[in-house]
C-alpha cells in the first residue's frame, strides 16, 4: 500500500526542479488519447515581494480558492519572497461528452471543447454565492452582447439599496459595469457568462448565480464559441481519470445545490462517482487508503490512487 503523501512527494520533487520564470501562459491543452483523461502539467513558481494569490491566479488562468487549495499552510495574501507556489494545472477532464462547454460548480471551472479541435480551453470562474446558486442544467449560448449595459433585476436592487448602496435602473457598459466587456446569454432564463469589473472573486461564490470569469478569458471565449454552442452544468467534487495507464482522483469540497459546502456522505460520493466509471469500478488495484486521504485533502490535485499491477500481482502470488 502506498500513501497520498508518497504519491504527490515525486511530483512535487521535480516540479520544484522546473520552476517557472514567468506566467503560464492561457489553459489551451491538446485532448488526451482516447481512453485518457488527464490534460496539463502542474507548474511551480517561486513567490515575489507583490505577489497574492489573486494575483497569480489571474495571471495564470486560475482561481483563488483553487490556489488555497493547492497550497496548504501558504498565506494567500502575502506568501513570501522565494515562498514555492504550486500551480494546479493539471485537470482530470469532467465525465461526459468532450463537447461545446461544461461547467463543474464543485471546482469553480469551465471547459471548452472547440468542435473538430483536437483541444481543451479552461478556465476559472465565479459561480453562485448563498441564496443565489447557480443552477445543474443542460441549456446552450443563445446571444452573445459585447459592452453589454446591465439592468439590475429588482431583488438586487433591493438588496443594495439595504445595504446603502442605491443601484440605478441600467448601468452602462464601461468600467462601473460589473458584466464587464462581454456577456453570454444562457438558455435557462436569468443566468449569463460574463466578465467583471472586480479581479477578485474568480474561482469563489460570489456572483447571483451567473458565471464570472476573468475579463481576457470571457474575451478570449468570445472569439471562439458560437451562439447555439451547448452548456452543460454539473456539481462533481470527485473526478476518476486515467493517463498512461495509471488512475487518478481528483478531490474538491462538495457543494450543495445552492452552492454552498455540503456535508453530504463522501464516501457515498465517492463510490457513486466511481461506479459511473465502467472501465474502473472493479479494478482490484485501487488503493482504498490512498482515495480517503486523497478526499480528505480535497486539495483538487490529480493524484495516482492505484498500485502497480505488478505489485497487486505480486501479493497475489503471496
Amino acid at each position: 500500500m502506498f500513501s497520498r503523501v508518497v504519491a504527490v512527494r515525486p511530483m512535487l520533487a521535480s516540479l520544484a526542479a522546473l520552476l517557472l520564470a514567468a506566467p503560464a501562459s492561457a489553459l489551451e491543452l491538446p485532448l488526451p488519447p482516447p481512453g485518457e483523461d488527464v490534460v496539463g502539467q502542474l507548474q511551480v513558481i517561486k513567490a515575489k515581494y507583490e505577489d497574492t494569490f489573486a494575483d497569480i491566479g489571474t495571471a495564470n488562468d486560475l482561481g483563488y480558492l483553487e490556489m488555497v487549495a493547492a497550497n496548504p499552510g501558504v498565506d494567500p495574501w502575502l506568501p513570501g519572497v522565494g515562498t514555492e507556489i504550486i500551480l494546479p494545472t493539471r485537470f482530470i477532464l469532467p465525465p461526459g461528452p468532450r463537447e461545446g462547454i461544461v461547467i463543474n460548480l464543485a471546482e469553480y471551472r469551465m471547459y471548452y471543447f472547440p468542435k473538430g479541435q483536437n483541444v481543451v480551453h479552461t478556465y476559472p470562474l465565479g459561480i453562485g454565492r448563498e441564496g443565489w446558486g447557480s443552477p445543474i442544467t443542460n441549456t446552450s449560448i443563445i446571444a452573445k452582447t459585447p459592452n453589454p449595459s446591465w439592468t439590475p433585476p429588482a431583488s438586487i436592487r433591493k438588496e443594495h439599496a439595504a445595504e446603502g448602496d442605491p443601484l440605478p435602473a441600467v448601468v452602462p457598459a464601461g468600467p462601473d459595469n460589473p458584466l464587464g466587456p462581454f456577456k453570454f446569454t444562457l438558455g435557462t432564463p436569468g443566468y449569463l457568462i460574463h466578465g467583471s469589473n472586480k479581479k477578485f472573486g474568480i474561482g469563489m461564490r460570489v456572483s447571483h448565480g451567473c458565471f464570472r470569469m476573468l475579463n481576457h478569458n470571457v474575451l478570449e471565449l468570445a472569439k471562439m464559441a458560437p451562439v447555439g454552442t451547448p452548456l452543460r452544468i454539473i456539481n462533481q467534487p470527485y473526478k476518476f481519470g486515467v493517463a498512461g495507464g495509471k488512475v487518478y482522483l481528483e478531490a474538491h469540497t462538495p457543494l450543495d445545490d445552492h452552492g454552498e459546502p455540503s456535508v453530504v456522505d463522501k464516501h457515498t460520493e465517492v463510490i457513486n462517482a466511481l461506479l459511473k466509471r465502467d472501465d474502473l469500478k472493479d479494478d482490484a488495484r485501487l488503493d482504498w487508503e490512498v482515495v480517503r486521504e486523497v478526499v480528505a485533502a480535497e486539495d483538487g490535485l490529480p493524484v495516482e490512487i492505484a498500485a502497480p499491477r505488478e505489485q497487486v500481482a505480486s501479493a497475489a502470488a503471496h
